[in-house]
């Protein structure tokens, strides 16, 4: 099977199964911006759960922070965004269309790492690229990717604002608040999880590149007079990005892949980057980012703003600006790298069959429980107190007597359920044929291997307290 061709069956499971839907849909849509879904979102909290528990839940040393979308103008010139937060932009002369010039060199066999502006045009000119449509292209220009807008009930340059292209700035800012109110020791992180926008030039392959996007990002504040202890701290966040993504999320490992970026490569604040990539239906893509910012954007902050974004060793007496360390995760692309690694076709009972293969810990429920017969009262009463307890316990757990069991099965299977749950006649202790031993007790199918065993109702708690 192609890796498209299975791109396309993603997409179209996460529509039919109500994962995740084009936004505006009934209009026409709107392209980068997605809806999530029953499912999608039972995914995404799960992910965002996990994440939170992992690097702010379990430490001691990390403060949480929800900042404002909206944000003061001069926040965005102190960081750099307005002046230099941009795509290289080249249009079709012909329709007007615009496109990403390095994705364009990238199409053609090109590698655009490095390149200047000056250089893509070059390039482009050179080889004789075209649009897609085949039309000639204009001159590679920068476009900024800031959404702006104007805050309150006057248009002028005064009251504009942008919606934020990341989360990082609101914990920057607050930097001071943190310190004078909890007067943290270094080191020490803020973290988030919040939205940010961007106008992409050319949004594409799913929810990977899109408008409208969701972010879980720390900065990580170090003492830069022990710059082991830094290297020492950027080494260990690293690991703990690819526990979260191998552990917690249950990505395939050789799917990951660690890529040191070169000086020429990295962003401007950054003395260290370390990318990691995974292996998507189109390629290698960047999954999640980690950079030593140093000072770059205290400095930015203070020098703009007039506000001391110091911090005072109270054991040496001496006052400095912390660095930072940034590691970044990309939510929508941690949920596509999740399904694309989940996405099986294989064969079981003879039938052909789509299966998500989701670690338990992210798949939106644990469980499905089912009557053997839909239009049995006694199997249904007994179906539904099994339900509610494992409801009351775990939350993710659905109940599902449509059509056969066998069709149950599959249906679980492509929406990832890990385990589904029959009660039947010999649970209730009646019928004809049963086997007394199995009273108050109930099936358990897997879903990845298909085996089938019985589990007495009252240990099924404890049952999946040990699987997720």
């Amino acid at each position: 099977m192609e890796n498209r061709d299975i791109m396309e069956k993603i997409v179209s499971l996460c529509k039919r199964r109500g994962f995740i839907y084009q936004g505006s849909e009934i209009y026409g849509g709107l392209a980068g911006t997605w809806d999530y879904g029953p499912l999608g979102i039972a995914l995404k909290r799960n992910i965002e759960n996990l994440w939170w528990k992992r690097f702010v839940l379990d430490r001691e040393d990390m403060y949480g922070m929800d900042a404002a979308i909206l944000m003061n103008q001069e926040v965005w010139k102190a960081s750099g965004h307005v002046g230099g937060f941009s795509d290289p932009l080249v249009e079709d002369l012909k329709t007007q269309k615009r496109y990403r010039a390095d994705h364009l060199l990238e199409a053609n066999n090109i590698n655009p790492a490095g390149m200047t502006l000056a250089d893509m045009d070059a390039v482009i000119k050179e080889k004789g690229i075209t649009s897609p449509d085949g039309n000639q292209l204009g001159d590679v220009r920068q476009f900024n990717m800031m959404l702006k807008t104007t805050v309150g009930a006057v248009e002028s340059d005064d009251n504009i604002s942008y919606l934020r292209p990341e989360t990082a700035q609101g914990m920057f800012v607050n930097f001071k608040n943190v310190v004078d109110s909890f007067h943290p020791k270094l080191p020490f992180g803020m973290a988030q999880i919040g939205k940010a926008f961007r106008n992409e030039i050319a949004p594409r392959d799913f929810i990977f590149r899109v408008r409208e996007l969701e972010q879980m990002e720390i900065e990580y504040f170090v003492d830069p007079r022990d710059q082991e202890s830094v290297n020492k701290i950027f080494d260990e966040l690293f690991d703990d990005q690819m526990k979260f993504l191998k552990q917690d999320l249950g990505l395939s490992e050789h799917r990951i892949h660690k890529v040191d970026i070169d000086a020429n490569d990295r962003a401007h604040y950054s003395a260290r980057s370390v990318d990691t990539e995974f292996d998507f239906p189109f390629g290698q893509k960047e999954l999640l980012g980690l950079a030593y910012r140093t000072d770059y954007d205290l400095n930015a902050h203070m020098n703009a703003s007039g506000a001391d974004l110091t911090y005072f060793d109270e054991s040496t007496k001496e006052r400095f600006v912390p660095h930072c360390i940034e590691p970044t995760f990309g939510l929508g692309r941690l949920i596509l790298a999740t399904l694309s690694d989940a996405y099986h076709e294989d064969e079981m009972d003879g039938e052909s069959r789509v299966v998500l293969k989701l670690d338990p810990k992210v798949a939106p429920y644990i469980c499905a429980v089912s009557p053997l017969l839909k239009n049995r009262p006694e199997l249904q009463e007994k179906a539904r107190a099994v339900f509610t307890m494992l409801k009351k316990k775990f939350g993710r757990v659905i109940y599902d007597d449509n059509g056969n069991v066998g069709k149950r099965y599959r249906r679980q299977d492509e929406i990832g359920t890990p385990f589904c749950i029959v009660v039947d006649f010999d649970t209730l202790g009646t019928g004809d044929n049963i086997n007394p031993e199995w009273k108050d007790m109930v099936t358990v199918r897997d879903r990845d291997t298909g085996e089938q065993v019985r589990i007495a109702i009252d240990e099924l708690i404890n049952y999946f307290n040990d699987r997720i």
